[in-house]
């Protein structure tokens, strides 16, 4: 029995980590969201925790339902196909709308410039966007600061909910299948073996992924696209739902 767990459990952590790795809207939404909203590594990270623990807590629960009520593996694939649907219908759903209020946001923050007289017969131009409160200041280093601040807060402080609510009716659809195997021979000591270590890597392989992408995107300054951020992680997280509903 001992043996055959020890397979079980490696065959868990090698479908995690696989289902994790090719499976981008595991941790694209978070570069993305982290991205526009200005979030730290830590508020990151904790962010992609959460949702990973939704992730697969919703599964297990729903396998230990299926194992405690007898319920064949078929139904039980049928139910978290369906909460997959689901899931993807509201990164879609989430990702149109973010992308459509980027797009908004871009066409109305439009650089562009004023001239100004001053008494003295001083005349400068400076450019300017209304993503915040319109200065007026000669020193552009100030000027550039309220830039950051808009930009961290037009993320919303919803974001992180409604990521965290998808993933909870994401399905991890591998587990399934392999909880029902020591389910089957009565091992309790198994079912939570495979839980524990398939929970471990997918999390552990997210959070991986988006730190070291975090890390690496961080270096990049794009501030030609800076205007387009918005609408272009909305446009990510659309792709993903994309990918999810094509099943990819």
């Amino acid at each position: 029995m001992m043996t055959s767990l020890y397979v079980l459990c490696g065959t868990a952590a090698s479908i995690g980590f696989l289902h994790t790795l090719l499976g981008p809207d595991h941790y694209l939404p978070f570069l993305a969201m982290s991205r526009v909203g200005g979030w730290s590594l830590r508020k990151t990270v904790l962010i992609t925790l959460l949702c990973g623990v939704g992730h697969v807590l919703s599964s297990v629960v729903l396998g230990v339902i299926g194992i405690a009520f007898g319920v064949a593996v078929l139904k039980l694939e049928g139910i978290e196909g369906f909460r997959g649907d689901l899931a993807g219908w509201l990164l879609l759903a989430f990702g149109l709308v973010y992308f459509v209020w980027g797009v908004r946001r871009a066409i109305r923050n439009r650089p562009h410039a004023h001239t100004h007289v001053h008494a003295d017969g001083i005349v400068h131009t400076h450019k300017h966007v209304h993503a915040g409160v319109h200065v007026h200041v000669h020193d552009e280093s100030k000027a550039s600061g309220t830039g950051v601040a808009t930009r961290g807060a037009a993320a919303g402080s919803m974001t992180p909910w409604i990521l965290f609510t998808i993933f909870l009716f994401g399905p991890c659809e591998p587990l399934i299948p392999l909880l029902m195997y020591p389910a089957a021979e009565g091992s309790v000591l198994g079912v939570a073996l495979v839980t524990v270590v398939f929970g471990a890597v997918t999390i552990g392989t997210m959070t991986t992924i988006v730190v070291m992408a975090y890390l690496g995107i961080g270096s990049l300054r794009l501030t030609y696209l800076q205007r387009y951020s918005h609408a272009l992680a909305g446009l990510v997280v659309l792709a993903c739902g994309a990918a999810i509903q094509a099943g990819f």
